[in-house]
């Protein structure tokens, strides 16, 4: 599934070099030359990971991470630190503003996407094509199937997109508004009672599985999806 990058670098060449190799990959690419339009890019729609680099004009890419760690909104994007610094001070300084990787220039395509790939699989299990299954559920993202027992499961694409989240993330309660968020997207402005409409038609199209109770409501929470059926 393809993640949505903001690439935030402030050589034009290294930019469109970088965006050209992650547009190959398949993924949606934003670019920026500073952290103030950076910024911009990030209060408009968050992006699924962000390759932020050390030396910036005017706000530095340490500073930015900072800021980006201190809002609410944005402090669970993954970073991914940019630098030419090799030094191991620097890479424990450029960790600890926050970012969840460090790449030194030069790097390779290949290096630079297997990176985006292990800090997606971590952070952001949701924008990766990993197949996921628990409790006899399997959610293909490539192919965009669901089953259970190999039986396909029939899904709209915001149910589908409702239960890869939920699945990537189990036994994690999410609030209506963190669901809106992750699934709907931040940029999308609807009623978090949509998210209830959701759930229900989702929850329909697993209970001919008997699978619908992996589902669970938590009283003044949310939803999460158990590991284990009840």
């Amino acid at each position: 599934m393809a993640a949505t990058i903001l690439v935030v670098e402030d050589e034009p060449a290294i930019q469109t070099l970088i965006a050209v190799n992650l547009r190959r990959a398949g993924h949606g690419v934003v670019g920026a030359l500073d952290a103030e339009s950076a910024q911009r890019h990030v209060n408009e729609a968050l992006p699924d990971l962000i390759l932020l680099d050390w030396m910036l004009p005017g706000i530095s890419g340490q500073e930015f991470a900072r800021r980006l760690r201190a809002d609410p909104r944005s402090r669970q994007v993954p970073i991914i630190m940019l630098t030419a610094r090799s030094d191991e001070r620097d890479k424990v300084q450029g960790l600890e503003t926050g970012a969840d990787d460090y790449i030194t220039k030069p790097f390779s395509p290949r290096e630079l996407l297997a990176r985006i790939q292990a800090v997606l699989r971590r952070r952001a299990p949701e924008v990766t094509e990993d197949a996921v299954e628990i409790g006899g559920l399997r959610v293909e993202p490539s192919s965009h199937r669901a089953s259970a027992a190999g039986k396909p499961i029939s899904l709209g694409p915001t149910e589908f997109r409702l239960l890869h989240f939920l699945i990537t993330h189990p036994e994690r309660v999410h609030s209506r508004s963190q669901l809106l968020d992750q699934v709907w997207g931040d940029h999308v402005f609807v009623e978090e009672r949509t998210v209830d409409v959701h759930v229900r038609r989702l929850r329909a199209a697993l209970e001919p599985t008997g699978l619908d109770s992996l589902i669970q409501t938590v009283r003044g929470s949310g939803y999460r999806l158990s590991a284990a059926l009840v």
